[in-house]
């Protein structure tokens, strides 16, 4: 097993736990590739992805948009393709990016990174 990948770890849901847990919203989503938090991406206003890398000290997320597959490691700062983690890969498609649907302000391209 590569160092802070476990594949067989399903992710935490189908959103950015923190937005999901404060109303707030994301541009795109990341999963932890060890413990499968969903945290959302550097583009977006909180930017919970990176927040989990630096409070816990897990070094490899994965997109979790349908259709990708690449991964991050934050201690080289390199992207890298693996085998695929524990279904499911992504958020349902039928999700709107950004999200949630309902929580996305008018302005949101003001209010990205």
């Amino acid at each position: 097993m590569t160092a802070g990948i476990n594949p067989t770890v399903p992710p935490s849901g189908t959103g950015c736990v923190e937005c999901d847990e404060t109303g707030g919203w994301w541009v795109h989503l990341r999963r932890c590739a060890q413990c499968g938090h969903v945290g959302c991406c550097d583009s977006s206003p909180a930017q919970h992805a990176s927040a989990h890398h630096r409070s816990t000290g897990h070094p490899v997320m994965q997109s979790f948009e349908p259709g990708e597959d690449w991964f991050w490691d934050f201690t080289t700062d390199a992207g890298f393709l693996a085998d695929p983690l524990a279904p499911p890969t992504s958020h349902p498609e039928d999700q709107p990016v950004p999200g949630p649907a309902g929580r996305v302000p008018a302005d949101w391209q003001d209010h990205v990174h």
